[in-house]
């Protein structure tokens, strides 16, 4: 058996169904998780899972080992080796970390009273509790471009979010002088760089703002996110950086306000469908 598939089996068993949110269960043979368990974290079929452990699945994408990764709560070490042993070369210096380590994936499986979500530097939503899905949308039914939360900002707007104009002039500046920041630090991201060009290419406002030249870190607003299924909730949108320069997205309402109360309706109804899942 390979490398890879002795690895993968290892840290499989490893981690158990309580350490990524699911029920123990009863009559389990194993303590780590059963193959469907990781198959559906990782968003792929048992089958492959299979074939992986197997030896008879080679040369898996960056983004499946990715999602491996994740759904293994690895730490970056870990998560090398696992690139590695799959014969990819593992994520370099100069690209944006996407990696999100056991310890920032245990705050996310943790504050499940707040909603709550995980960003890279680029602004790409990589994890989310249930209760953010229940309140922005569910991010899995968003793909490619579409799960970056400025390329969504400049080129379809914010409906559902109200915003005061002054809130809503410093979000703006602040994204586009926050990526810019990100491009400073990853000048060999590839992605990054498709990200800005199409940018550039399709949103004026954005390109406005980033002649401008602004370089700087968004790290809190204020909003009324206005078509959940409790009604409108007004939230302060505080933004906390994490290991592997990710960013931690928390809302938070007043005490005793109404805000507060439709949160917690949200809380007990809105999620029956929902869990904590990570993007791939």
């Amino acid at each position: 058996m390979s490398e890879f598939a002795d690895v993968l089996r290892s840290w499989r068993d490893r981690v158990g169904p309580a350490d990524v949110g699911l029920p123990a269960g009863a009559g389990r043979r194993t303590t780590g998780l059963r193959r469907e368990e990781l198959a559906a974290l990782a968003g792929v079929s048992v089958d492959y899972v299979v074939r992986l452990e197997q030896g008879r699945a080679t040369n898996p994408s960056p983004q499946m080992l990715r999602a491996l990764a994740v759904a293994l709560r690895l730490s970056d070490d870990e998560r090398d080796h696992l690139y590695r042993s799959a014969g990819a070369a593992p994520p370099s210096a100069g690209v944006v970390p996407r990696h999100v380590g056991p310890g920032v994936q245990r705050i996310v499986g943790r504050l499940g009273d707040v909603p709550l979500a995980v960003f890279s530097a680029a602004h790409d939503i990589l994890l989310w509790n249930p209760l953010w899905a229940a309140v922005n949308g569910d991010p899995l039914r968003l793909v490619g471009l579409e799960r970056n939360l400025v390329w969504r900002h400049f080129t379809s707007g914010h409906a559902g979010t109200d915003f005061d104009a002054q809130h809503e002039e410093d979000f703006a500046s602040d994204l586009a002088a926050d990526l810019r920041a990100a491009v400073g630090r990853y000048p060999s991201d590839p992605s990054l760089d498709h990200l800005v060009s199409r940018l550039l290419e399709t949103s004026p406002e954005f390109a406005r703002r980033w002649a401008e030249a602004k370089v700087a870190e968004h790290r809190a607003s204020r909003k009324t996110v206005t078509n959940t299924p409790a009604g409108p909730i007004t939230i302060d949108c505080d933004v906390l950086t994490a290991p592997g320069d990710l960013r931690i997205v928390v809302y938070t309402v007043a005490p005793g306000s109404g805000d507060e109360a439709r949160l917690d309706l949200l809380r007990v109804t809105g999620l029956q469908s929902m869990a904590a899942t990570p993007a791939v």
